[in-house]
């Protein structure tokens, strides 16, 4: 029997091919997908890996074989598969191992209208399923079979989110974009054509092999080819994407990273200038400087735990308009609140291109304190260096505490948060401050103690 416990995370599947999950495998994940959605019709899509044509045809036989009508999308971007789904109302699955290498691949699951599928939301019993029908055989075929049907839906995606941003008044810019292999040198050229864009591609062949460099803009090593890029050509601006374009990295015109609390700060003003008055949600990581844009444009900032499942639970709760993570993840009211790089990219673009400074001027307002980024500690025992972490600052003078995600620790001058990684035994830290100078004394304190 398979052992589904290392495959199934909190959101998605993801594990090795052939080694953890295979095609029989994603065949049975077909049929539970149908049966726990209880839909007549579900979309597929799937990124560039080599093992995900052959992944997703078994996931769409599985499907059909339980008499669901399935249409395939073929290759196309995670947002791009989000959008289908919220278009057309039907459930989908995506799939990518995002940002995992090669050898990787995975399934992001979603209801009609985008909805995300998570433990809590389906993937327990759509696991259950496949556990079982592992052990005691597949599942019985309905009388009548599913039809599976093509359809390219790249245009319509790319016109639907140009409705959403107008770029028709903007500057020329010249943006150099970083497809790092992935699904953006897919999406890419179909939304910036008829753009005044000079468009400079570096790694847009579709390669699941990742020839070039890994495509994980997290990890600056990543951008390295880019941030060259944009200082050669003289670029106005940079445009990373993960492996299935779902997150999108910004670089300035001197080839220095925009952070992502910044991007989150702009995109929420020009929202907010759109939506008076609405809710932003970041999640506990971002920069300080994002609830201050959002309540100096009138919004209501709400603060939520790391994560894309609690950050959309937060996004249909509240009615929120907008939502951003440090780890460039961006959701939008307008998308079915999913999250789409692209989406944010075109916010930058307008923006940058409504104006005459360069994206440096531009980003300052929005880049107010200093950080320290995300600094990982392995350790043995996660509990045991957070409790001597909480021991150490309880009782200072000034300091509160909140254990919302981890650990936070805030002063009115730094705020540090110290989380546990959810699949590896690692602590992660994040340090902000006004001054340069506290982040490396609050960085080097709380390092000491974790690393004992």
């Amino acid at each position: 029997m398979a052992d589904l416990s290392q495959l199934v995370k909190a959101y998605d599947v993801r594990g090795v091919v052939p080694d953890q999950w295979d095609e029989a495998l994603a065949e049975l994940f077909g049929a539970a997908f149908a049966q726990v959605t209880g839909a007549d019709a579900i979309v597929i899509g799937h990124d560039m890996r080599p093992s995900s044509p052959g992944l997703s045809r078994a996931f769409a036989r599985g499907a059909a074989a339980r008499g669901v009508d399935v249409t395939e999308i073929g290759l196309c971007s995670t947002d791009q598969l989000y959008f289908a789904s919220g278009h057309l109302g039907l459930p989908g699955a995506m799939f990518t191992a995002s940002h995992n290498p090669a050898q990787y691949n995975g399934i992001k699951m979603c209801r009609a209208g985008a909805a995300p599928v998570g433990q809590d939301t389906g993937l327990s019993e759509i696991r259950a399923l496949v556990e079982e029908w592992c052990e005691f055989g597949a599942p019985v075929p309905a009388a009548v079979p599913g039809t599976v049907s093509q359809r390219d839906v790249l245009a319509d995606y790319a016109a639907y989110l140009r409705k959403l941003v107008d770029l028709g008044g903007i500057r020329r810019l010249k943006v150099a974009v970083d497809a790092g292999n992935g699904m953006g040198g897919h999406t890419v050229p179909t939304v910036f054509d008829g753009l005044p864009i000079d468009l400079v591609p570096l790694y847009f062949e579709l390669d699941g092999t990742f020839p070039n460099h890994e495509a994980n803009p997290l990890d600056p090593k990543n951008l390295v080819d880019l941030q060259a890029k944009v200082r050669e050509t003289r670029a106005d601006i940079g445009l990373a994407f993960d492996g299935d374009a779902d997150r999108c990295f910004v670089i300035d015109e001197n080839g220095d990273p925009v952070s992502p609390s910044a991007i989150t700060a702009l995109v929420a003003a020009r929202e907010l200038a759109k939506h008076p008055g609405g809710t932003v949600i970041h999640n506990l990581i971002t920069s300080w400087s994002v609830p201050e844009v959002v309540r100096e444009q009138g919004g209501n900032p709400v603060r939520t735990r790391v994560g894309h499942s609690f950050i959309k639970e937060e996004m249909a709760r509240t009615g929120a308009i907008f939502g951003g993570e440090h780890s460039a993840h961006y959701y939008f009211r307008d998308f079915w609140n999913a999250d789409t790089g692209m989406l944010a990219a075109l916010h930058v673009l307008a923006a940058l291109g409504g104006q005459a400074e360069p994206l440096s001027a531009l980003v300052r307002q929005y880049d107010r304190y200093a950080a320290s980024g995300e600094i990982n500690s392995t350790v043995a025992d996660q509990a045991g260096r957070l409790a001597a972490i909480k021991t150490a600052y309880q009782d200072r003078e000034g300091v509160q505490l909140d254990e919302l995600d981890g650990l936070t620790v805030s002063t009115a001058d730094w705020w540090f948060n110290l989380r546990p990684s959810n699949t590896e035994p690692l602590l992660r830290l994040n340090v902000e401050a006004r001054e340069e100078a506290a982040v490396r004394r609050v960085r080097d304190e709380v390092l000491a103690i974790v690393r004992a």
